[in-house]
């Protein structure tokens, strides 16, 4: 118990360090400028809630047995069956009874979902550590702008070049990265999404470098336009609707909810052939790999390839919703935040992406409004101090989710899946 408490001090003398600039000061508008003002209280909250947490976690684990590795329980499996249909149902009542600001919120999470998936491709299946998966994103938002804006293409027909432009570049990446591993492909492939972000930043001739790219078209339904004239040739006006603004928000929202489901259904079908099987062996033992004469080259550079291709279909999307993109919309943070969804909802597992994409991204938004509902019912300063700050820790939020899940769940939030090859045993097959 005495080391315990030593190390969970130890945790909460770190946690000093960290956070009390962190949280213990805050800058407020002052009669003369920026002043800096302490709050100790919640300094002092979070280092409590640290050694409290430290503590329990250490005598907890005093008294569990060591796990026995085995495989998922029937009611975990059960369990799994229901949920991917259950929502799947719920995606597709979701714009009927929701308001608008829930419909955009989970626009956002289906794009992130869909980016999960694409990255879950390198990551998860190769075994490719990739942290510039954003340049892809950014590929394909700026290959349907450009060439909606400059050549007058629709959504529909740019959307496969975005994608097949995405692709080649995760081809020229793949090229300079094949005998790299680990820590060494991480940083190339980080250097390589920075480079993408400088370029668009600074080729003002054609990104329009920092300024960006506006009036972008918005999709089309069969040639329907969405706009709020309701005239001829307009959703509304051919169905003698009244125009309203949520008609289009609710159509973006179903697109996204499309391309995100051909993208599971693509990825599922794929990891049951021999690339996908190929995929699986590099990413456990490379040089078994090669010992079994699968052509390693041509294995990473389809990897690279298709899960790029997913992230320009995404892009181009992020593009035709926004009808604004510029390069302050494909940071680092964003590959980030992608990369800790495929780690959070575990490598390979197509549930616990989605899984961890609805609670990182959808989560907070949906902690935050709580917040203020609580706030407005309660007449609570407090809470609504909370949901107003609670965006600025978004990324500390994060880290602190990856620590948890990590201790927990060192696999993931869903650590099981069926495997690619199910081998039966003689007589029962």
């Amino acid at each position: 118990m005495k080391s315990a408490v030593r190390d969970a001090g130890l945790s909460a003398l770190v946690a000093l360090g960290l956070f009390a600039p962190l949280i213990g000061l805050v800058t407020e508008n002052g009669d003369h400028g920026l002043e800096l003002r302490g709050r100790p209280l919640a300094a002092a909250a979070v280092v409590v809630l640290v050694f409290l947490g430290r503590l329990l976690m250490l005598t907890r684990a005093a008294h569990i047995a060591p796990p026995v590795v085995s495989g998922p329980s029937p009611a975990m499996v059960r369990a799994g069956r229901a949920l991917a249909p259950a929502l799947l149902v719920f995606a597709l009542v979701l714009p009927f009874g929701g308001s608008r600001y829930y419909v955009d919120l989970a626009t956002l999470v289906l794009t992130y979902i869909m980016l999960g998936w694409g990255l879950n491709v390198v990551v998860g299946l190769a075994g490719l550590l990739d942290l510039g998966y954003v340049a892809f994103y950014a590929v394909g938002a700026y290959s349907y702008a450009l060439l909606a804006v400059n050549f007058g293409l629709g959504f529909w027909s740019c959307l496969p070049l975005a994608g097949i432009l995405a692709a080649f570049w995760g081809v020229l990446l793949g090229f300079p990265v094949l005998r790299l591993r680990g820590d060494y492909l991480a940083i190339v492939t980080l250097a390589f999404g920075e480079i993408i972000r400088i370029v668009l930043n600074n080729w003002v001739s054609l990104t329009n470098g920092p300024n960006g790219i506006t009036g972008i078209p918005r999709p089309t339904l069969f040639g329907l336009r969405f706009s709020m004239d309701g005239g001829e040739g307009t959703f509304a006006g051919f169905f003698n609707m009244e125009p309203e603004t949520i008609q289009r928000v609710i159509f973006l929202y179903y697109v996204i909810l499309g391309l995100a489901l051909l993208t599971n259904w693509f990825t599922l079908r794929l990891r049951r052939t021999p690339l996908g099987r190929a995929w699986e062996a590099l990413r456990e033992d490379e040089t078994a790999c090669r010992s079994l004469g699968i052509n390693v080259t041509n294995t990473k550079l389809t990897a690279f390839a298709i899960g790029a291709m997913f992230g320009g279909f995404a892009g181009a999307f992020f593009a035709t919703r926004q009808a604004f993109i510029s390069p302050e919309s494909f940071t680092f943070i964003e590959s980030a935040t992608v990369l800790a969804i495929v780690v959070l909802g575990g490598l390979g597992s197509q549930l616990g992406v989605a899984l961890a994409a609805i609670v990182m991204v959808g989560g907070l938004e949906l902690l935050r409004a709580f917040l203020s509902f609580l706030a407005d019912q309660m007449g609570s300063p407090i809470f609504a101090g909370i949901a107003n700050e609670l965006p600025l820790y978004r990324m500390l939020i994060f880290g602190l989710a990856l620590v948890v899940v990590m201790v927990l769940r060192p696999r993931g939030m869903v650590s099981t899946r069926t495997p690619t090859v199910l081998l039966v045993a003689r007589g029962q097959g």
